[in-house]
Parts: structure tokens; sequence; C-alpha cells
């Protein structure tokens, strides 16, 4: 098998059709057709199901994709090591991040980064924490922001610290209420989300042995606080994230004081890309801007 090989096994992949695999790399479909053909007798057994409506991984295919995601990505990285002898002068970043992230800081640091660096192509990837580090242990991005608490095990560069706040229905609380404790959350209604995307909130929970009852079970951080406005129950929320809304809600400090700790995680800091490095860079210095 060749580094071309591979490159039509992965798009082919992405795409779902040998004629649009084709079309984006310039081939005939005869040529993508024989080379996932070539692949497979190599291999063994049949690494895509064909059908009418397209084409997808087999269950062989799927184990084999992440070692050539791999390779892919370390001949991109070697390119671009190459290409910086002469200078930053062309790559690709691909990072992950949740959606807290995504609202908050990558849009800024991105307008920033391509004024300085137009010819660098960044792609983003916006998902829950385990499928950021999903992304990274398999190559798909070189690296991602989130929580310490999820990093599992990789290599982790901590950034930004972030309160955990308890968000409530505008009155729910008496007027004298300065903060929320442990107890105040007791048996209280919650407006959660599922446990990948607020690891923080659910290991804040169960530190505190709080059971709680859930109204509203969503996926994001948007339906959370639309949910909580609306009178379905609390929640509790990272403070950067309420600083990107406007709603009538309450928003109170949580006391004894919880936090998370946002940072870059990646497989190794010193193999990234230089476009990559690059991109560290630039999230390091806006991030270490919004702490001032």
């Amino acid at each position: 098998m060749t580094l071309l090989s591979y490159e039509i096994f992965q798009t082919v992949m992405e795409q779902g059709s040998f004629a649009k695999a084709a079309s984006i790399l310039h081939l005939t479909p005869s040529a993508i057709s024989h080379s996932i053909s070539a692949m497979e007798a190599e291999v063994g057994c049949s690494l895509f199901a064909r059908s009418k409506s397209g084409v997808k991984l087999t269950s062989a295919g799927l184990q084999l994709y992440p070692y050539i995601q791999k390779i892919i990505t370390s001949n991109n990285n070697l390119q671009q090591a190459i290409q910086n002898l002469n200078g930053l002068q062309t790559g690709k970043v691909k990072l992950g991040c949740t959606n807290t992230v995504c609202l908050a800081w990558v849009p800024h640091i991105i307008k920033a980064f391509q004024q300085d660096y137009p010819q660098i192509d960044i792609e983003v990837y916006q998902g829950s924490y385990s499928d950021t580090i999903s992304w990274i242990r398999n190559g798909i991005i070189d690296f991602g922001i989130v929580s310490q608490e999820a990093k599992e095990g990789l290599p982790f560069l901590p950034l930004y610290r972030d309160n955990l706040m308890c968000v409530v229905p505008k009155g729910y609380m008496p007027a004298y209420t300065q903060c929320m404790t442990p107890d105040d959350l007791k048996n209280q209604p919650f407006v959660i989300q599922q446990e990948s995307c607020d690891t923080d909130i659910t290991n804040f929970l169960n530190k505190y042995r709080l059971s709680v009852r859930a109204n509203c079970h969503v996926l994001d951080d948007q339906s959370t606080m639309a949910m909580v406005e609306c009178g379905a129950g609390i929640c509790i929320m990272p403070e950067l994230f309420t600083k990107t809304v406007s709603c009538n809600v309450d928003i109170y400090p949580i006391q004894p004081e919880q936090y998370r700790v946002l940072g870059i995680c990646c497989l190794n800091m010193e193999l990234l890309s230089p476009a990559a490095k690059e991109m560290v860079k630039y999230v390091k210095e806006y991030v270490t801007g919004e702490q001032k």
C-alpha cells in the first residue's frame, strides 16, 4: 500500500462515495475503485460495504482507519516541517473543542491567526470531551481544548481556571441570596447534560453526594440555559459560558468554590506540526489576555 492509497481510503470514507472521492482527488472513479480493491486484496477482506446509497466502512475498515489516519497525519506533519525550513508558508491545523470554547474563544483565535497566516487552513471540530479525546487518539485533530478532568492520561497544558456557577430561573431564590452551597442544591429540579459534556459538573455532584432530580436531559449549553430560563429547573454552568449569552436568569457563585481547568491536550506536544505549534501559541496568548 502507498500513501496515495491511504489518502484514497480516507477520502472515500469521508465522502461515502467513490465518485465524490474521485472528483476531490482529481482521479477517475475506476482508479479509486481499483485502489480500494487492491487494498482489500492485500488485507484479505472487504474494507467498504457498497450499496446504492454509497459506501461505508466495514468492521475491518473501522479497525484500520485510525492507523491510516495517523500515517496521513504524520506525512502532513513531515511536509509542514520541510516547508517550515523556509518559513511557515503553508499547512493545516485541526483543533477540537467543546461548545463553550467554540463560542467564547475559537472565533477570536481563528481571526487573529488567519490575519497573520492566511495560507494555513484551519478545521474546527466541536463535540463533547470524549469526542475530542477520541479525535486526538485517532489522529483526526492535532490538539483539543478540554478540561483537565477529561484528558484521560494524555499530555495536558493548563491555561484557564473557569469557575462553576449555579444558574436558576429569575427570582427563584430569595433576594438576600449571595451564593449557593451543596446543601442548597439538594432535591432541586435540575437540567443536566450527558456526562461526556460536563465531566466537571458530574464530578462536583459526586463529590458532595448530590442526588439530583433531573427534569431535562439536553446536549448543549444553549439548550440548558433556555430550559432554566423557562423555569424547568436549575443547572451548574461554567462561568465562561455565562459570559457569552444573555438570558433572563440569576447566576450565583458556588461555595466552597468549584472550578474546572481548561487547557490544550494532544498526543505529544513536541511532535505537533509547525502550523499546529503556532496555533497553540495563539491560543495561549488569547487565553492569557482573557484572564487579565
